[in-house]
């Protein structure tokens, strides 16, 4: 399993302003890192490849109900249904046969999103044992193999392609590590109570999933997560990333792409679920203008078996200021990508899917097989990005959500 098949890369150079921490709005923190990269003067949007924290345009709400009412007139045949949710592997398979290893970008960025991968590579951080599950073409793995200091990092890679195991196995990385060392197998994160192949119970340190769950059926996503705590020790964590509700992706989808609900298939028949998130809301109409954002209830469903506290839920609001040019920080932070005045009567809340946010299998009762909750939130946050293609003048909008989720230190 691995990311976007559908995203464009952006190869015009220029002056950049340097990414220096993640670009993820965690929902208990009031504002968004610093250092990031965001647009105070709309001008200037040209300027740069991508910029950060990003509410969506006024003229959103109108292309999200025209996509999703186009998608919902003509969605899969419900003949085809059931052969795309049998076999998802045999797609996956297909599209790593067609494509090797030259999709994908290694994940330069995940020393900045997860910095427990870094802490784990340190030389003295010992043994450690790190997970990654959908592991592709080893685009995470072999950043993290490449950047490891600690000779006993252990790193196991797993995917249910059979092909992108073999790809992974074939780098020669994986044939000789510099340090430390690196597994990869078949396994299906998706099978009832089962572990990967050498995984024992309480055995892994970190896993990592990297747009995975969104390419499970939701209905599996509950054995997912039993599987990931029985292999996690007590106090291991889950690092999470995967797109976010009405991401660019999912409102290019046309006709016959929709199997449910924010839940598609590519043309290359892979699957992918868009999992929902926070919302802007304009709150003010001065040049420091704010927002209120409300934030994901799915993932804290999946992982804790209830929905963020009302805390959680809705951060305090976030003020928009300038950024100085050097390092120190004013006390506020840039978040804005308007500079024209916003109505703070209307609401900017996104339009949900056929009126249900939520997917209905997360609102059932549980079979009690895990403790609750099984996982506490340590982060769960939203990434909003404006990619900018100077060139043919486009802006994209794009969403991906993040957490991270630690098992109980005693279960």
């Amino acid at each position: 399993m691995s990311e976007d098949q559908d995203c464009h890369t952006i190869a015009e150079t220029s002056t950049r302003i340097p990414k220096l921490t993640s670009s993820v709005h965690d929902i208990a923190a009031e504002k968004p890192p610093f250092g990031s990269r965001f647009l105070t003067d709309q001008s200037d949007v040209w300027t740069q490849n991508a910029w950060d924290h990003v509410p969506p345009p006024e003229d959103q709400t109108e292309a999200i109900f025209a996509s999703l009412a186009r998608q919902r007139v003509a969605p899969v045949p419900e003949s085809d249904r059931e052969k795309y949710n049998a076999k998802p592997a045999k797609y996956w398979d297909n599209f790593y046969k067609a494509n090797a290893d030259n999709f994908f970008r290694d994940r330069k960025w995940l020393h900045l999103e997860f910095p427990d991968l870094l802490t784990a590579a340190q030389p003295n951080a010992g043994d450690v044992t790190i997970c990654e599950i959908g592991c592709g073409a080893g685009n995470t793995a072999f950043p993290l193999l490449s950047a490891n200091k600690n000779p006993k990092l252990m790193i196991r890679a797993f995917d249910y392609s059979s092909h992108a195991v073999k790809l992974v196995q074939a780098n020669s990385l994986y044939q000789d590590p510099p340090v430390g060392s690196i597994q990869a197998a078949v396994w299906d994160l998706s099978c009832e109570n089962s572990l990967p192949p050498g995984v024992a119970p309480e055995s892994v340190d970190i896993v990592v999933l990297v747009f995975v769950l969104s390419a499970l059926h939701p209905d599996e996503w509950e054995k997912a997560v039993r599987n990931i705590h029985r292999m996690l020790k007590p106090g291991g964590v889950v690092l999470l990333r995967d797109y976010g509700r009405y991401d660019l992706t999912q409102l290019r989808f046309k006709s016959e792409r929709l199997l449910e609900d924010n839940f598609y298939i590519r043309g290359d028949k892979t699957r992918v679920y868009f999992f929902e998130l926070g919302r802007w809301r304009s709150r003010d109409c001065s040049p420091l203008s704010q927002f209120t954002l409300t934030f994901t209830d799915e993932l804290a469903l999946i992982f804790t078996g209830t929905r963020p506290t009302s805390a959680q839920k809705t951060c305090n609001t976030v003020q928009i200021a300038e950024e100085n040019g050097d390092d120190s920080y004013n006390g506020s932070l840039t978040l804005s990508a308007h500079s024209e005045c916003h109505d703070d009567r209307i609401s900017r809340d996104l339009p949900p899917s056929s009126g249900v946010e939520i997917h209905p299998i997360l609102l059932r009762p549980r079979v009690p097989h895990l403790p609750s909750p099984p996982f506490s939130i340590e982060q769960l946050g939203v990434d909003r990005r404006l990619l900018v293609n100077r060139k043919r003048q486009l802006k994209m909008y794009r969403v991906w959500v993040q957490g991270k989720f630690r098992k109980s230190p005693i279960d």
